[in-house]
């Protein structure tokens, strides 16, 4: 992963819906920014190593900045609450690069955007790339109801509003989600795309199976997670370039374990999310708690995320 950062500076704050942040992010030294692809996200950081994840959410073909929503998250641990107190327009911040982890397929015929809540971020991107290629979409973005939902005016005068549905737990029935009218009737060639709170999008990708679309046409961003780091025993790792060997007791994560004998393991979600603190396995069974590896690569036991999976063998030789 790069450790470029860019400096940037809040070019525009406005608040949104209940609870949401939309940033506007400008070069702090003026000229462009470096191209995006839809479903990019970068590390926004918030001072005393306070690092968190979020979509860009803006239109991929504009160099002049990059936009962010942060909704205020109640139980957040303090990432949301950082950005909606410490960033004002002129604020100067550093983000990371960006990167993409949430691609659009390129051989898909047809495309099906579903965003819950902030979820939609992503999809804002994904359909302006699918708008400006000419190619067949459809975004359905849900909420609890309009008055918290952002981003409805800008979606509203869009060159592709056409292809915005809205949907809200409070309106009328026949407004709401329907999944079995959305995907039914959707061929090998349509891909979904699913982003929202993570019982939202178990929903959603529980009923694209049940409707007949594969696992390779189901692509998903989870945004927060509870990733169950306690339980399960100690174990050992092993660090194969270092020599050190290092106990991870129960209730400890990896990530823990590894900073009480000095060595730092970058991080940013915490939540077995972004990949971030991915790391090579070479020996040993990992105990996967993440949602960022697929089945497949979870089943290859190969890779492991320090800050929230364990491990089933006694040791985990790790590429450290």
């Amino acid at each position: 992963m790069s450790e470029e950062t860019l400096r940037v500076v809040v070019r525009r704050r406005e608040s949104q819906g209940q609870g949401v942040l939309v940033l506007d992010l400008a070069p702090a030294d003026g000229g462009e920014l470096p191209p995006f692809e839809a479903g990019a996200h970068v590390d926004l950081h918030l001072g005393e190593g306070l690092v968190r994840q979020y979509s860009l959410c803006g239109d991929p073909a504009d160099r002049q900045v990059y936009r962010l929503g942060i909704l205020k998250d109640p139980n957040s641990r303090g990432g949301s609450i950082a950005a909606h107190e410490r960033l004002s327009e002129g604020t100067v911040v550093e983000i990371g690069v960006p990167r993409n982890l949430f691609p659009l397929e390129a051989g898909a015929r047809r495309s099906i955007l579903v965003g819950g809540g902030i979820g939609v971020t992503p999809m804002i991107a994904m359909a302006h790339t699918l708008s400006a290629q000419d190619k067949p979409f459809a975004l359905h973005y849900s909420g609890r109801t309009r008055s918290s939902c952002a981003f409805l005016d800008e979606l509203a005068a869009a060159p592709f509003s056409a292809q915005v549905h809205t949907h809200f737990d409070d309106g009328a029935v026949e407004q709401r989600l329907n999944l079995v009218e959305v995907l039914t009737g959707a061929d090998a060639g349509t891909h979904l795309y699913v982003c929202g709170p993570s019982g939202f999008m178990d929903w959603v990708i529980a009923e694209a199976g049940r409707l007949g679309l594969s696992a390779g046409q189901i692509h998903k961003e989870y945004f927060q997670v509870e990733a169950p780091s306690a339980g399960g025993k100690a174990f050992d790792v092993a660090l194969k370039k270092s020599g050190k060997t290092v106990h991870v007791a129960e209730g400890q994560t990896i990530v823990d374990a590894l900073a009480g004998v000095g060595i730092k393991i970058k991080v940013s979600c915490e939540q077995g999310v972004c990949g971030t603190c991915l790391c090579n396995v070479l020996e040993g069974t990992p105990d996967h708690r993440d949602v960022f590896l697929t089945d497949e690569e979870k089943a290859d036991n190969d890779q492991i995320l320090l800050c929230c999976s364990r491990a089933l063998s006694d040791t985990l030789v790790l590429d450290l």
